[in-house]
């Protein structure tokens, strides 16, 4: 498998909950939120990915959003965590760290 390939397999598993965690520190525009994902280079990402991931999310109760007027243009939506969207990242955040720690521990070689 190509690199750009398995980067593409990794990030569907885990864009959703890199999204959720970059709205802990508070409320974001999507625009935001897409630039910081995509700071890194490694969870590129665009606009028809995002905004319909923050739709889904909004619509299973995991973030809240409000209208917001700009100074720059039209009004923009902004984004914040709900309570069962925090408690989504924090569950996340230990089946990964269980995950991650076992997948070292194959790639080490440490059967």
């Amino acid at each position: 498998m190509e690199p750009a390939q398995l980067l593409t397999h990794l990030r569907r598993g885990t864009l959703e909950f890199c999204v959720l965690a970059a709205l802990r520190g508070g409320e974001r525009y999507a625009g935001d939120l897409i630039a910081d994902l995509g700071a890194d280079g490694v969870l590129v990402t665009s606009e028809g990915t995002v905004y319909p991931l923050l739709a889904r999310l909004r619509r299973d109760g995991l973030v809240d959003s409000t209208w917001r007027e700009s100074t720059a243009g039209p009004p923009r939506r902004y984004y914040q965590l709900t309570r069962q969207g925090e408690l989504a990242v924090r569950s996340f955040t230990d089946q990964w760290n269980l995950f991650r720690t076992a997948v070292d521990r194959v790639l080490r070689g440490e059967q």
